[in-house]
């Protein structure tokens, strides 16, 4: 059976090209690749959730809920993350060049996200920084899959590419 870079069936403790997934340094528990699997689908389901209720509180004029909620949904959808390649192999990995551009921006958006909610109550800011906080998001978890950036910049129109 050929071993490819999401093979769930495959032995060992690795996924993605061979990082470690070890919950075990973290957790005291070992997950097979299913479970990791389910972990981050429940976990981008919840986080969809928490970001449709928080939607939905942001279009009543409820801005400090939907800070609040959207922000819940998006560090759940981290943690799904975290799942696929481990706790302790997310944070490092978080940092990393191919990452850190996206990190920051996400990290900023969030916390613009509170300022525009709590501070300038502005429906149009804060859905300018849900836009932003998901692009970063969608790239930050586009760097785990190998040439899904390039895929996704390559469809792209040439006049959206600074390329």
């Amino acid at each position: 059976m050929p071993r490819g870079w999401l093979n769930i069936e495959a032995p060992g403790d690795t996924i993605f090209g061979g990082q470690k997934a070890a919950f075990e340094d973290i957790c005291g528990f070992k997950l097979g690749y299913k479970m990791r699997l389910y972990g981050f689908a429940a976990c981008f389901v919840a986080g969809l959730i928490f970001s449709i209720l928080g939607a939905v509180h942001l279009f009543i004029g409820f801005y400090v809920v939907f800070a609040i909620l959207f922000t819940i949904g998006i560090i759940i959808n981290i943690i799904g993350t975290g799942f696929l390649i481990g706790p302790k192999n997310q944070m490092t990995s978080m940092f990393k060049p191919v990452r850190v551009v996206a990190t920051v921006i996400l990290v900023v958006a969030i916390a613009f996200t509170f300022i525009s909610a709590f501070v300038i109550k502005s429906a149009i800011v804060c859905l300018i920084m849900v836009i932003i906080e998901y692009l970063a998001y969608l790239w930050y978890a586009l760097s785990y899959i190998p040439y899904a950036r390039d895929l996704v910049w390559n469809l792209l129109p040439k006049a959206l590419r600074w390329d």
